[in-house]
């Protein structure tokens, strides 16, 4: 984790890419609809929102693995073990989309108004999706930077993996927008953790046979 912040310093410019990446899609919505004197529904601005990052967790978890170059690669094997190295990618992309869906938020609040009536249902939703997207996206990062065309199969892998769980973060943000309790979103919470801990878990088992791939 160390490591990866560091390098993440040392490239800044990525990073600002990635919030310009989110900075420029909030804007295109106000163009489509603030701008026009539109107001946006309620729907339509959930759904947005998780598109949103969506697109910004593909961008920034995907270079996890695929800036690695095979050598470094063969260097970590000789320091530590696998399962420390897709732990620590977890860890570290999680914090990194935390930190962009907050300021995401933040900016498509201001831009877009916020609608949401329950902010802390809101941002424990945001929390899990964090994470799920980080835990899932970094396995298939893993995977996608063993073959060919690594990008291409990243999209392709990737998605298919995020529907059920983003179908689960647009039902509880919409519980949270409505201001409905915490009881009414329990079991998608739950199902959100559920999620998060077995990926997380195939993750830790399985990564060392792909690390030796």
């Amino acid at each position: 984790m160390q490591k990866d912040f560091r390098l993440e310093w040392r490239q800044r410019a990525a990073l600002s890419g990635m919030l310009l990446y989110v900075g420029s899609t909030v804007f295109v919505c106000y163009l489509s609809f603030a701008l026009r004197g539109g107001e946006l529904p309620v729907p339509a601005w959930n759904a947005l929102f998780w598109i949103i990052l969506l697109f910004t967790a593909v961008n920034a978890v995907a270079k996890g693995f695929l800036q690695e170059s095979r050598g470094r690669l063969l260097y970590y094997y000789t320091l530590v073990q696998p399962q420390a190295v897709i732990m620590a990618k977890i860890v570290y992309n999680a914090l990194l989309l935390l930190g962009l869906a907050l300021a995401g938020f933040g900016l498509y609040a201001v831009v877009l108004g916020n609608p949401v009536q329950n902010m802390p249902l809101f941002l424990a939703n945001v929390v899990l999706g964090a994470v799920g997207f980080a835990s899932t996206l970094t396995l298939v990062s893993g995977i996608a930077a063993k073959a060919t065309n690594s990008s291409t199969l990243m999209a392709v892998l990737g998605f298919p993996l995020m529907v059920p769980m983003l179908l689960l973060l647009i039902k509880v943000s919409k519980n949270a927008l409505d201001g409905l309790e915490f009881d009414a979103s329990r079991s998608s919470l739950l199902t959100l953790v559920a999620l998060n801990l077995i990926v997380s878990a195939v993750s830790y088992l399985l990564f060392p046979f792909l690390w030796r791939s």
